[in-house]
């Protein structure tokens, strides 16, 4: 006689023990009894992952050292926690007053930009015209894809306790600092290739100069900025608001100027002690380059940033080279009277759809966090590229945000050229051709974008990458690229139909 045993209760790996017919799977396997019957044991699979974490078990995560862990009931369904339950006027609500910051420390930068471009050393040593974007861009390389990180570990409740959050501050900080530094000098090395390539001319004294500029400023920067973004993310914990919605446009909002603020002083500075104290320039390089070691240990040391110390390089660098093609763009550009203007509107169409992109990039990330692990392919991951109506006209949150956030371009962007046009930033009269050109740019710029960005995110999850680590330099890069290249092509265009009144080029 045959027995089946039609449930089986299987252990889980945080402890909880599930009846069998809540798991999926089932795969029947025969064996003889003792006395000498066949019995037929569905053998169930356990969909506990190594972390123990369920794609219900995700949304417990705040209560995983309770008790409470163990009670994992069919009622709950992989429905996202409570800061992703948000409608489009909340979103709205909570972005904008980021949003417009970041904004006006974009127009801040742009302003910094059109002021120094006039400087010997950026007259002399145009290659500084390259650093531009791709300093610029460590925003999104490194302080954006911080923000990211550490808003999905403070909304899945990983740095709920003392010592989880001083654990996460320490690895991320030094993980930041050895990225700063490698990127920096990268970035250089670009900047002085790009700029050997056109013309044929090299000097060693400018590429000493172009390292060391590049490397402090991008040390020092991620330094700062870090700090900062610790400290805007536990604050806006504490005060209820979504990290996700304003830590990345805060993050943006300081970086654009502080970055391009230290470039211009660091390397101005350095270019006057080149005539008389020629040995500064390499040892500045040097001093910073030989702090690597140091944060490397430390970062490697840190189970939250081990993984990524090692397999995060290839974003940012790519990034960084991408950043740097758009810095070309502006080197070309800058120095060329049929687009002066093109400086002052450089950082902000850029920090603009990059503050955009990120929140949205760091939004989905989240949200796929809280629905199970890289690799797990739920409903909320598909790995087929997006439509564009899905993207932007469906009813879930993520495409919510993603209108709320392309719905803020166009008042934005004329808050923006307004405060540039009150300031008489970049010598351009804002004539209605000039405006619908602009904003054509920037609108299809952050189109582009957010589409990419839901594609992108889902990808990488399937593809067993966190996003968070990931996708947030690609796509802060391609705004810089997409951004430059668009506003070039709208000076362009105005250059030939001739929009005199405008006043571009006097």
């Amino acid at each position: 006689m045959t027995s089946k045993l039609e449930q089986k209760e299987t252990p889980q790996a945080n402890g909880a023990t599930v009846p069998g017919d809540c798991l999926a799977g089932p795969e029947p396997s025969e064996f003889l009894g003792a006395d000498g019957t066949r019995v037929e044991v569905v053998v169930l699979e356990s969909r506990a992952n190594a972390k123990g974490v369920r794609e219900e078990d995700a949304l417990l995560e705040n209560g995983s050292q309770s008790n409470e862990s163990d009670d994992t009931s069919t009622d709950r369904g992989p429905e996202p926690a409570s800061p992703l339950k948000e409608t489009s006027f909340s979103i709205g609500l909570q972005v904008l007053f980021p949003f417009l910051l970041a904004g006006f420390g974009t127009v801040a930068a742009g302003m910094v930009l059109d002021i120094v471009q006039h400087w010997d050393v950026f007259r002399y040593v145009t290659e500084v015209f390259i650093l531009v974007p791709a300093l610029l861009g460590l925003k999104g390389n490194l302080e954006m894809t911080l923000a990211s990180r550490l808003s999905t570990a403070a909304n899945i409740g990983q740095m709920d306790t003392p010592k989880e959050l001083w654990k996460m501050i320490t690895g991320n900080m030094a993980l930041i600092q050895v990225q700063a530094t490698v990127v920096g000098f990268l970035a250089s090395i670009a900047a002085v290739v790009f700029g050997w390539i056109p013309d044929g001319h090299f000097s060693m004294a400018h590429a000493v100069l172009l390292c060391a500029s590049s490397v402090a400023t991008a040390f020092i920067a991620s330094l700062v900025l870090g700090m900062i973004m610790i400290g805007v993310i536990i604050g806006s914990r504490k005060m209820g608001i979504n990290p996700d919605n304003v830590a990345t446009p805060i993050a943006a909002s300081l970086g654009d100027l502080i970055t391009l603020a230290l470039l211009s002083g660091i390397s101005w500075g350095l270019y006057k002690e080149l005539e008389s104290k020629a040995y500064v320039n390499p040892l500045v390089c040097a001093f910073f380059i030989s702090l690597l070691p140091i944060w490397v240990i430390i970062a490697k040391r840190n189970s939250a940033t081990r993984e990524v110390l090692y397999s995060g390089w290839e974003p940012v660098i790519i990034a960084m080279a991408i950043s740097s093609v758009g810095g070309l763009i502006l080197d070309r550009t800058v120095s060329d009277p049929n687009f002066a203007g093109m400086a002052v509107f450089t950082p902000v169409i850029n920090g603009v759809g990059g503050n955009l992109v990120a929140v949205q990039a760091s939004r989905i990330s989240t949200y796929l966090h809280m629905s199970g692990v890289p690799g797990d392919s739920p409903e909320t991951a598909p790995r087929k590229c997006p439509s564009p109506c899905s993207t932007f006209f469906s009813s879930d949150v993520n495409s919510r945000s993603a209108r709320v956030l392309f719905l803020l371009v166009v008042p934005g962007h004329l808050v923006f050229l307004y405060t540039i046009h009150s300031m008489q930033g970049g010598h351009t009269t804002l004539t209605l051709i000039f405006i619908v050109f602009y904003m054509t740019a920037a609108l299809l710029q952050v189109l582009i974008l957010l589409y990419i960005a839901d594609w992108m995110v889902h990808w990488m999850w399937g593809r067993h990458l966190d996003p968070d680590n990931f996708s947030i330099p690609y796509l802060t890069a391609l705004g810089d690229l997409i951004g430059t290249g668009l506003l070039a092509l709208s000076f362009h265009v105005l250059w030939l139909i001739g929009d005199r009144d405008s006043d571009v080029g006097d």
